[in-house]
């Protein structure tokens, strides 16, 4: 006789507490699961935990990515992260310093407009400086019938015959190249003296020309400063009528040119330092010396209405001497002139990448402190060079934001 062994109590409890396995095939309704379609679910599906889990990663993808403006979710209190956590991948520092905006226009490296230099002197030239040639004060000029004609430097052109007791501009033009020229004994004020015709007579005696003391038109030719031959306007040989044109020069410092349009006339001023970018790529420091006060018209007949062209003014650029060295011989060049068209001194600024866009609107940056980080809404102001102007509650100089690595 077989034995049949009995049941205990706690098998037919185990048993009780896990459904029999069946084929799901077999069983549609998914009560083979763990699960009944009417009543409590026991175990989640295989599936169903690939996708919840597949779900919950791409939450942590996107908080991941979006995890720093999420800091300044509800008005960007500060609140701080958990140690450890939502740190940006660098930190720049904010700091307090001038922005400025630049402006770029384009202008003409080389030694400025040629102008004619004229001499009141008459009869024939004998010589004539080369173009190229440089013409300093008591050099000469030109010669006339083998006499020299020196040049010094002045605004006022000879006009009349000067003597003891004439008086105005032009004698004190005549008197400050004489003491630059190292003669003294009389002051240079605008008063022809005795003295000053004395002086004279010693300049004519080193010039080797007849000692008068007097000094009339023919005698000297007047320019603002040393000077660069560019042309001759008379050949050797030619004969001379007083008043007419000899030379066209420039000066021998080069400079920038800008015929600047109109508009933008608010944007300089004499004495402004500028940034002016070579052919070459170099950057060269300059200075403004000069902003024309009358417009003319570019590319047009200046007629009224017509309109055709672009109203401009003439601004020159001296180039700082301790960049000269890199202007080689330019003349007539293009560059790139950066102005100041906007700034601002002493203002908080960070990086413009330090900056996120808050989901209730603006911005904020995230200010790390060792291991833990805070958002901060801040007020954006001036853009520029690669940073923002920033204000914001407690962001002082020295602290630091995130940033992209």
């Amino acid at each position: 006789m077989t034995h049949t062994p009995e049941s205990t109590d706690d098998e037919t409890t185990r048993m009780h507490q896990f459904p029999p396995r069946t084929d799901p095939a077999k069983d549609p309704s998914g009560a083979s699961a763990g699960r009944s379609p009417d009543g409590p679910q026991y175990a989640p599906s295989r599936r169903r935990r690939a996708r919840t889990t597949a779900a919950l990663i791409a939450l942590a993808v996107v908080l991941g990515g979006a995890g720093v403006a999420a800091y300044g979710f509800g008005g960007g209190n500060g609140e701080k992260s958990e140690k450890g956590s939502g740190l940006p991948p660098a930190t720049a520092l904010v700091t307090r310093s001038d922005l400025a905006q630049q402006d770029t226009v384009t202008g003409s490296l080389g030694y400025g407009d040629k102008q004619p230099l004229t001499s009141g002197a008459s009869g024939t030239v004998t010589w004539l400086p080369k173009p190229g040639a440089t013409i300093k004060q008591s050099q000469n000029a030109l010669k006339a019938d083998g006499r020299p004609i020196p040049l010094i430097y002045g605004d006022t052109p000879l006009y009349r015959e000067l003597r003891a007791g004439t008086k105005g501009p032009d004698v004190a033009e005549v008197e400050r190249a004489l003491a630059a020229l190292g003669y003294t004994g009389f002051t240079a004020d605008e008063e022809y003296s005795v003295l000053t015709a004395a002086a004279v007579k010693r300049w004519q005696k080193h010039l080797g020309v007849p000692r008068t003391g007097t000094v009339k038109p023919a005698d000297l030719v007047v320019a603002d400063g040393e000077i660069r031959v560019t042309g001759q306007e008379v050949k050797k040989g030619q004969k001379l009528q007083p008043g007419s044109p000899v030379l066209t020069y420039t000066g021998t410092s080069q400079l920038v040119v800008i015929d600047l349009d109109a508009k933008k006339q608010k944007l300089v001023r004499r004495g402004d330092k500028v940034t002016v970018v070579l052919p070459d790529g170099a950057n060269a420091a300059g200075t403004i010396t000069s902003v024309g006060k009358v417009a003319s018209t570019e590319g047009g007949d200046g007629a009224p209405g017509e309109g055709d062209g672009k109203t401009v003014i003439k601004v020159t650029v001296q180039i700082d001497k301790k960049d000269r060295g890199k202007l080689g011989s330019y003349d007539g060049a293009p560059v790139d002139v950066e102005i100041t068209s906007a700034e601002k001194k002493n203002v908080l600024t960070v990086p413009i990448s330090a900056l996120l866009a808050l989901s209730e609107g603006g911005y904020g940056v995230q200010v790390v402190k060792g291991s833990v980080s805070s958002t901060v809404a801040v007020e954006t102001g001036m853009f520029a060079n690669g940073r923002v102007e920033i204000t914001g509650a407690g962001l002082k100089a020295g602290d630091k934001v995130g940033v992209p690595r």
